[in-house]
């Protein structure tokens, strides 16, 4: 979250956000240590922080707060889908509990705020604010309508002064020494070039050798790519209304109702149309509805007789229709004589083999059908997938293959192995990381800038496009040092925020290490 907030720092949006959260957010340092009246998961907590609870309403209060500011971050209110990918209910939980472990940890180093603190802290919130100055009766306003005491609302104050004193405490702490200093401004002027052994795929695909027990554990690894859909084959017998309505009569008070219920169907030019001048066509109307009913129903009769037996063609025979068959086919094929007939076909594959089903109403009738075989999806036999299981299969290994080759060259580099291509010199860039001959790489950009004549060779391969590169410092020219000294604190401050970041992280990462945290899990479940 503080990524995305210093991303969008000048938002007018977060500063409007800040605004509202800001009572929410000191009030959950009250909610943390409660008990809370729920349970989740069988736990009535969030987590334990060392024994201390941090209480169901506090999390509730941090992951609503966070997430409303997602959405005016994004301009909508955020999916379910785009939560998990954002991992906003995991992200409030950590919040609170690096809150927890920062404030304990704030007091052992014996951290104090003092009174004019807290005053010039509570002072400084917009919302208590009237045309630039802190308004004593606005803050107390505020403060009943949000059921909260003064005293509760600066002591919540004083409690998060001291969090932010601590994690001052330990970004101050942090030097950017000269050796850094110079280290950043040899990277940014020096220029390097590289030797390089690669390897593709297609390098070494002859080399590749398959055995059918090599097939068969690819389709063992990867099932889903080569898995058959489920099929199903059905009979059916379709009832036609408009045959049936043929043989059905509507009365005048049949037609006349018919119209009333439907009246909004028989407009003209100056509205309604009175029943007399439509009678002829209400009566057909209410003909071929009163026909669309009498078929559902005789359909629905002739497959409740013969639901126990399954079947089909007594069902048909007692309508007088015929029984139509169709051949295997899957959810995503479906026969031509069934296409556009989106209900039924959803509908057969929830019946079983065998199973008598309907009466299913689609746009052409009425449809009684029956699975006649389900054809359950599987995995082929190797016999019937070899083509498209080697191609796969000898892709991988190919990949495989040509990572192998690429890390057995870096070992062979190491050794002073002869390299086969040279990048020419070339600067750092990070915000165009391309390596000349080689391709657009930013781990690789910082890789080769790290290396030294006394570590000339990369710790790890890398994959620029579809190829692994294995590489070595041929030679590193150094820039002329003459400038360090008028641009050093320049690049002072600019290597600060990284490493103090650094820093906190670590500290947060050995305060979590040191303590005992148990979280519920059921809350972090989708």
């Amino acid at each position: 979250m503080l990524g995305i907030m210093r991303k969008y720092k000048q938002s007018v949006i977060i500063k409007v956000v800040f605004g509202i959260i800001v009572l929410s957010f000191i009030g959950t340092i009250f909610l943390v240590w409660g008990e809370g009246g729920t349970s989740v998961g069988g736990a009535s907590y969030a987590a334990k922080v060392n024994g201390e609870k941090i209480s169901l309403e506090a999390f509730q209060n941090s992951y609503y707060r966070l997430r409303n500011i997602y959405d005016q971050i994004y301009g909508r209110s955020l999916t379910p889908e785009m939560e998990k990918q954002l991992g906003i209910k995991k992200t409030a939980l950590d919040n609170l509990i690096e809150t927890a472990l920062v404030r304990k940890e704030a007091k052992r180093m014996g951290i104090k705020v003092s009174k004019d603190e807290i005053a010039a802290a509570v002072a400084a919130v917009p919302s208590f604010q009237k045309n630039g100055a802190f308004d004593f009766q606005l803050y107390q306003q505020i403060l009943r309508s949000s059921r909260m005491t003064p005293t509760q609302f600066e002591d919540a104050q004083k409690e998060e002064l001291l969090v932010k004193k601590a994690r001052e405490q330990v970004k101050n702490q942090v030097k950017v020494t000269d050796e850094e200093a110079l280290q950043a401004f040899k990277k940014q002027n020096d220029t390097v070039e590289l030797q390089f052994i690669s390897f593709a795929p297609a390098d070494v695909a002859g080399e590749v050798k398959l055995t059918d027990q090599d097939l068969n554990a690819y389709i063992q690894a990867h099932p889903e790519q080569f898995k058959t859909p489920e099929q199903v084959s059905l009979q059916y017998a379709l009832v036609d209304p408009g045959k049936v309505a043929a043989g059905v009569t509507v009365t005048d008070e049949e037609a006349q109702a018919y119209y009333q219920k439907n009246i909004d169907r028989y407009q003209g030019k100056g509205g309604i149309l009175p029943f007399a001048e439509v009678k002829d066509r209400a009566r057909a109307d209410a003909q071929r509805a009163k026909g669309a009913t009498k078929a559902y129903e005789l359909a629905a009769d002739a497959t409740n007789k013969n639901l126990k037996s399954g079947d089909i063609a007594a069902a048909a025979k007692s309508l007088g229709i015929a029984v139509s068959e169709t051949p295997l086919f899957s959810a995503s094929t479906p026969p031509a004589q069934l296409a556009g007939e989106t209900e039924l076909l959803k509908r057969a594959f929830t019946f079983k083999q065998g199973e008598l089903g309907g009466p299913i109403e689609t746009p052409k009738g009425i449809y009684i059908v029956k699975v006649k075989e389900r054809k359950p999806a599987a995995v082929p036999p190797l016999a019937q997938i070899r083509t498209q299981v080697e191609k796969l299969a000898r892709e991988e290994k190919a990949r495989d293959l040509a990572k192998k080759k690429a890390e057995d060259a870096l070992a062979l580099l190491a050794k002073g192995g002869a390299p086969v291509q040279e990048t020419g010199l070339f600067s750092y860039s990070d915000k165009n990381p391309v390596v000349p001959k080689i391709g657009p790489s930013p781990d690789l950009m910082e890789a080769a800038f790290d290396l030294t004549s006394a570590a000339p060779v990369a710790k790890t391969t890398f994959k620029v496009a579809d190829r692994w590169y294995a590489v070595r410092l041929k030679n590193r020219v150094a820039a002329s040092t003459a400038d360090f000294q008028k641009q050093k604190d320049q690049l002072t401050r600019s290597l600060l925020p990284k490493k103090q970041q650094e820093a906190m992280d670590k500290w947060l990462k050995d305060l979590k290490a040191k303590a005992k945290i148990e979280i519920n899990q059921a809350l972090l479940a989708d």
